[in-house]
């Protein structure tokens, strides 16, 4: 992971580049502001360190530029300024964390650690989804749609629908279905799996292209009527 470390205390710059590179981060670093956006245009760091105040300029004034770029870093902004509204202030600017001077070290290397996690997430436009026909599973929000329609799901019956659309034309049986949706390789109840079969099949109606077959003696597959 690349960060550019940006303040205009020296001592302080080559502490913590020196630090970061032991922990295996990849470092640049700056002491001027007027470098920082052009750098950030250049080498795309993921994480820049910024330093609040540049002598009597304030890095605020650029944060906004540095969250409009089409892959922005994430920022965690170091200040001497400890005031509550202060730091509410570079948050509303487009700050994702504020740490204040005097600081520990490993407290900079949590809240980094935070900052990676965070940029490491999926974003809205990457996130994922399973579809068959005019179906669509929204994992993340763990919603399904059927023609844009949301369709009312329980906690299994979502489960179940994952499964077989993540195998769809697959034949899956009981056992493996138990396995994975109920987490059991018994049979809780003696035809539970046929009970919540036959209600995705009610549920899914929107689209009679999609089917789940029965194939007896064997299981279950979900597929489009003109491709089974």
């Amino acid at each position: 992971m690349k960060i550019l470390l940006a303040d205009d205390e020296k001592p302080l710059l080559n502490f913590l580049e020196r630090g970061l590179r032991a922990e295996g981060y990849e470092c640049a670093t700056l002491s001027e502001l007027h470098e920082v956006l052009p750098f950030i245009n250049k080498h795309g760091p993921e994480i820049v360190v910024l330093d609040r105040l540049f002598g009597s300029e304030d890095s605020l004034t650029i944060v906004e530029a540095i969250k409009a770029q089409a892959s922005p870093p994430m920022i965690l902004m170091l200040t001497a300024l400890d005031d509550v509204s202060e730091r509410i202030n570079g948050l509303q600017k487009g700050a994702d964390d504020y740490l204040c001077k005097p600081f520990d070290f490993d407290e900079l290397l949590a809240r980094i650690a935070a900052l990676r996690r965070r940029a490491d997430k999926p974003t809205q436009s990457s996130k994922q989804t399973l579809s068959i026909g005019s179906l669509e599973l929204e994992m993340d929000e763990r919603i399904a749609r059927i023609n844009e329609i949301e369709i009312p799901l329980t906690k299994i019956e979502f489960e179940l629908l994952v499964y077989l659309t993540e195998n769809q034309k697959k034949v899956l049986s009981r056992e493996r279905i138990l396995s994975r949706v109920w987490q059991t390789k018994s049979d809780p109840q003696t035809n539970i799996v046929d009970v919540y079969i036959s209600r995705l099949r009610r549920k899914l109606d929107g689209d009679p292209e999609i089917t789940i077959q029965t194939l007896r003696g064997n299981g279950y597959r979900l597929g489009l009527i003109n491709q089974a």
